[in-house]
């Protein structure tokens, strides 16, 4: 059997491919990689959000021994309290 060789032109498409589905590959790690720091970051940012929500209720109710039922006001500095 005769020994068959590939044209350049063939070699350099063949091996275009193959670049380009490494680098596809690179990339579509890359953004794994990005999506999974951006989950992370959302945990951490939805632990901030509870632990505000808590200090919050913590805060209102602090203010509502001391004060009682109402509302305050951060313009005056008021203390409201309900009629």
């Amino acid at each position: 059997m005769e020994k068959q060789v590939l044209t350049p032109e063939e070699v350099t498409q063949l091996k275009e491919l193959r670049n380009n589905y490494q680098e596809l590959i690179a990339n579509v790690g890359n953004a794994e990689m990005q999506i999974m720091t951006f989950q992370l970051k959302k945990e951490q940012f939805k632990l901030q959000l509870q632990q505000l929500q808590e200090k919050e209720i913590s805060l209102a109710k602090e203010l509502e021994n001391k004060y009682g039922s109402g509302t305050i006001s951060l313009e005056t500095n008021e203390f409201l309290p309900n009629a």
